[in-house]
């Protein structure tokens, strides 16, 4: 592990990225995004040969019921019964967010309110590649599902011979997504975001991604909402003395396995960095006088997952402001917040849970505000709006506020 200080460029040290490589990256999305709204699913079936070398027309890119029915065969039954304990709780965890619409009248006659709906359409984006992101289905679609979302659709790049893999198709057929799509990579998003012959165009695109998937939804934003722009898993773990250095370890090590993933250790003890550091081959390591300080880094990071491995992790928690998910005690390791513990996976990375919250049921509810005044309400309110419309200079809506009067 890289030991670094508590300073004002230590975000830099951590998540600092070479600027050419995100700029040839956008001008490659670019090129791919513009492809795809000229020339919709031509370019789809051409970028899918290209990145995942597998051949389709415009029938295959679909999942078929065929394909869906031959993926059971290959998944065990074991998995479905881990499965429905993962959707339990992740359900349960998601009706407790659950907004309703509603409505108020003031003493003086005016009513006003709020109507909560869902959004329509909804996109979600699953990696393919070496290791499927299987849980990142369920993850995506179950608070959708709670918020109400209707239709639902899929994107997840095919192998070579144009399949899914069956885990992730089977777990979207299981939660009823309307459509799975055989597109990946930035190609994917541009499909979903500007609308295809085949493939629906959505209101919001939520789900997981390398540097150009990522970089795709930034730029589609707009076109359609998105849930955040992710950057590589990390970890941040508080822990001393108290602290058993084989969970550290462990906890630090497991974000090896996701691309570019990043480890953290903020620690008061001497003699538990230099164990860790013996054990752990990358990732950073901070030193610090005392847990309130702890807390403080935390905060500046700003991380993903927080781990507390401390003996009062409550007392810790009170000083803590900026998480995507923080878990709590030596028994509470991020692997459980990653498949089964109830909230979703779906977090602000690279400092963002300063000003982002990770995937719930308000990301895929809006609001429309209700105004009802009746004449002599309005009309108590009159010499006010007035006075502001007029120091605006808008001289019309004072016509307009007039016309009620004449």
């Amino acid at each position: 592990m890289r030991a670094i200080r508590f300073s004002g460029n230590m975000l830099e040290k951590i998540y600092g990225r070479i600027s050419t490589r995100k700029i040839r990256i956008k001008k490659t999305v670019e090129k791919i995004l513009q492809d795809v709204y000229l020339h919709r699913d031509e370019a789809l079936l051409g970028y899918t040969k290209k990145f995942d070398g597998a051949t389709l027309n415009l029938r295959q890119i679909q999942a078929g019921e065929a394909e869906t029915n031959a993926a059971y065969q290959n998944i065990d039954a074991e998995f479905i019964s881990s499965l429905k304990i993962a959707i339990n709780n992740i359900t349960g965890f998601y009706k407790k967010q659950v907004k309703k619409s509603w409505k108020t009248k003031r003493e003086d006659g005016v009513v006003f309110g709020e109507i909560i709906r869902p959004i329509e359409k909804l996109g979600v984006y699953v990696p393919g590649g070496t290791a499927p992101l299987v849980s990142s289905v369920y993850m995506s679609v179950l608070p959708a599902k709670v918020a109400g979302v209707d239709e639902i659709y899929l994107c997840t790049p095919p192998n070579k011979q144009g399949e899914i893999n069956p885990y992730i198709l089977a777990v979207a057929n299981m939660l009823e997504v309307n459509a799975v799509f055989k597109i990946g990579g930035a190609q994917a998003i541009a499909g979903m975001a500007f609308g295809t012959k085949i493939v629906p165009k959505v209101d919001k695109i939520v789900g997981p991604g390398n540097e150009y998937v990522t970089e795709a939804k930034r730029q589609v934003f707009g076109y359609c909402d998105i849930d955040m722009l992710a950057g590589p898993s990390e970890v941040v773990v508080i822990a001393n003395n108290f602290a058993n250095p084989d969970y550290v370890i462990a906890d630090l090590q497991a974000q090896s396995e996701h691309s570019m993933g990043i480890s953290i250790l903020i620690t008061t003890s001497k003699k538990l960095a230099r164990i860790v550091r013996k054990k752990v081959d990358s990732g950073y390591l901070i030193m610090v006088k005392n847990l309130e300080q702890a807390a403080v880094v935390a905060n500046k990071i700003a991380p993903e997952h927080l781990e507390l491995i401390v003996k009062q992790p409550n007392k810790v928690l009170k000083n803590i402001k900026n998480a995507g998910a923080v878990f709590i005690g030596p028994h509470s390791p991020v692997v459980i917040g990653d498949y089964i513990a109830g909230p979703s996976h779906v977090l602000p990375t690279s400092g963002t849970a300063r000003f982002f919250s990770g995937l719930g049921v308000d990301s895929f509810l809006k609001s429309t505000h209700l105004i009802d005044y009746s004449k002599k309400a309005l009309e108590r309110v009159k010499p006010a709006v007035e006075k502001i419309a007029e120091i605006e200079g808008m001289k019309k809506h004072i016509d307009s506020l007039k016309a009620r009067f004449v």
